[in-house]
């Protein structure tokens, strides 16, 4: 699945220019946490977000602890940050960006590793939509179980491919059997989350009806 399956296109836009308080009002009249802010051309300069706003002075100034050890420079700019009336003041510039043609699976590893809820979505460099967890949850509903061809041989072959997967089960030589869509594993899998980590891995599979553990039992010849 790509960015473009799951993005929302329809966006509210502010200019560096709008106010804060309208950002604010923006945002709570729609229901949503951060909007993207583009220049007179369209280009992407930033986005604002419930995160920036509640920085502000209006609400105690939220002034850090350690300011006086800060340069001049950077005490500057928190300070405009949290007092200008300018959306474009108060923003974060430069924001992480994506593709459309990315996959889900990307946009999921970029929101995890920046700590970010939303991300704006590029066409040549062009905004043309945004990505948030909410859009992800949605992938998640829509997203269809694994297709593998019905058949205990299939089952099997589909279960050890996953197993070789990052998934804590590598290298615990474990043995798969298929009877009649119910999955039978042996092995040297002796923690619990693994032990769960291979239930689930096998019940993600299209046609399994269950799943029975031997761990403690011969692998029989």
């Amino acid at each position: 699945m790509r960015v473009k399956d799951v993005m929302t296109t329809t966006i509210v836009k502010l200019s560096p220019d709008h106010s804060v308080r309208h950002a604010a009002r923006i945002m709570v009249d729609n229901h949503v946490s951060g909007l993207p802010v583009v220049d007179d051309n369209g280009h992407l300069v930033g986005l604002i977000s419930e995160g920036d706003l509640i920085r502000r002075s209006e609400l105690g100034g939220a002034i850090p602890k350690l300011d006086a050890t800060r340069g001049a420079d950077e005490r500057a700019n928190a300070y405009v940050r949290r007092s200008s009336w300018r959306v474009g003041d108060a923003m974060t510039a430069n924001p992480v960006t994506i593709d459309e043609n990315a996959s889900v699976a990307r946009v999921s590893a970029l929101m995890q590793e920046r700590g970010i809820k939303r991300i704006p979505v590029l066409r040549d460099g062009m905004m043309v939509g945004i990505v948030s967890r909410a859009d992800l949850l949605k992938a998640i509903l829509s997203a269809n179980r694994d297709e593998t061809a019905y058949g205990d041989e299939a089952i099997r072959r589909s279960i050890l491919v996953r197993l070789a997967e990052n998934t804590g089960l590598e290298g615990l030589d474990v043995k798969v059997a298929v009877t009649d869509g119910i999955v039978h594993f042996w092995g040297n899998v002796e923690t619990v989350e693994c032990r769960r980590a291979a239930r689930i891995l096998a019940e993600n599979v299209r046609g399994v009806r269950g799943v029975v553990e031997h761990y403690s039992e011969p692998y029989p010849d």
